[in-house]
């Protein structure tokens, strides 16, 4: 068995890992999608105002990246990402393929969205969730902000998500509008 280990990430893990890796590179995860079905009750908004934040819906595809970690570095690279991204339990940690953009096919730690969270939101339109972004905000600051980001890096990236294009579309003119 390969002492290899991979992380996948789709958002924020794919510029801003925080943890040291060996090697870095483009992925797709197939069977999963990339999709803003969480909502934020602290980072990007608030109980009486809720915002959404990334998840791996069901469905798909999920361009994204892969990280090979050393394995002296795994133990603390796991421990890290288990505080990152399970702070509400909002995700289920589990092991997937992903074909790597040089053809390889390697397991990787990937945090899926739970659907039976009280969190999930589902499969909303992109009406809807550009009416649960636009305007608003929590702890980490503007929802719009976290979306605004997430596409200006993927384009960087080279990834072109034509669903996250048309929601930031929608939600700056419902901001611009005033709604």
């Amino acid at each position: 068995m390969s002492e290899e280990r991979w992380v996948f990430g789709y958002g924020s893990l794919m510029w801003r890992p925080g943890f040291p890796f060996e090697e870095r590179r483009a992925a797709t995860l197939h069977g999963r999608r990339r999709a803003f079905c969480i909502y934020s009750v602290h980072h990007r908004g608030t109980y009486d105002r809720p915002g959404l934040v990334l998840g791996l819906a069901p469905g798909g595809a999920t361009r994204g990246m892969a990280f090979r970690v050393a394995p002296r570095d795994w133990d603390g690279t796991y421990a890290y990402l288990k505080e990152r991204e399970q702070p509400t339990e909002t995700y289920i940690e589990a092991s997937r393929a992903v074909r790597l953009a040089d053809g390889r096919r390697v397991e990787a730690l990937v945090f899926l969205s739970d659907v039976g969270h009280p969190q999930w939101a589902g499969a909303l339109s992109l009406e809807r969730q550009a009416e649960l972004i636009a305007g608003a905000r929590g702890l980490s600051g503007r929802n719009v902000d976290y979306l605004r980001d997430l596409v200006r890096h993927l384009r960087e990236e080279g990834v072109r998500d034509a669903a996250m294009e048309r929601l930031l579309g929608l939600v700056e003119a419902r901001e611009l509008a005033g709604g």
